[in-house]
């Protein structure tokens, strides 16, 4: 039996970490010596957290995309002039690059933004998908659809850090394996701070 009080749906536990004290992170966070400019200009995007069924949908991108080429990502992009707002940036992403219909995704709330080495300022956008769902890979700039279970990602110890040389020096990185896909860098460190964030069962 399940105690009073005990969370045991892993998106209830997700919904907590959105009430929760915040901070933005970066792709610098495990590598103080890093000095970053002054006055630097960040370009504003947005990614979409979708959780349909437990399960975190998220992408292989192209390998023959300018940025972040061949990794696991969120479906989200730069915000365009013509979106109304932060979040609807992630819904249009979200919709051009899987398929999924934004009439079947309930917004629920905003995590910590996160900068990236290549200047962009993220916004995610944690949302729950409803009813069914097949994905739709936008030629040329993703290679796969997948889902991994939320449970999974809300476990700090499946979390390791790991480094790799990035520009002469030795970056290091948030990873968070599953199965064969290689989960690490942004989309890593943003899953890092919903586990950090979401209170345990």
């Amino acid at each position: 039996m399940t105690g009073r009080g005990a969370v045991t749906d892993p998106l209830e536990r997700a919904l907590r970490a959105l009430r929760a004290a915040r901070a933005p992170s970066s792709d610098y966070d495990l590598n103080p010596g890093v000095v970053l400019p002054e006055g630097r200009r960040l370009r504003a995007a947005a990614v979409l957290v979708p959780v349909r069924e437990g399960r975190v949908i998220l992408t292989k991108r192209s390998s023959k995309l300018r940025h972040h080429p061949g990794q696991i990502a969120f479906p989200g992009g730069k915000q365009d002039a013509g979106d109304p707002d932060i979040t609807a940036t992630a819904l249009r992403e979200a919709e051009e690059e899987i398929g999924l219909d934004q009439r079947s995704v309930e917004v629920l709330g905003f995590l910590p933004r996160h900068e990236t080495v290549t200047g962009f300022d993220v916004t995610p956008v944690l949302a729950r998908v409803h009813g069914a769902f097949e994905p739709r890979a936008e030629q040329g700039e993703v290679d796969e659809v997948f889902d991994v279970p939320l449970a999974h990602l809300l476990e700090l110890g499946r979390y390791r850090v790991e480094k790799r040389r990035w520009r002469g020096d030795w970056r290091r990185y948030y990873a968070v394996p599953y199965g064969p896909y290689y989960i690490w860098g942004a989309t890593a460190r943003i899953l890092r701070n919903l586990a950090d964030l979401a209170e345990p069962e």
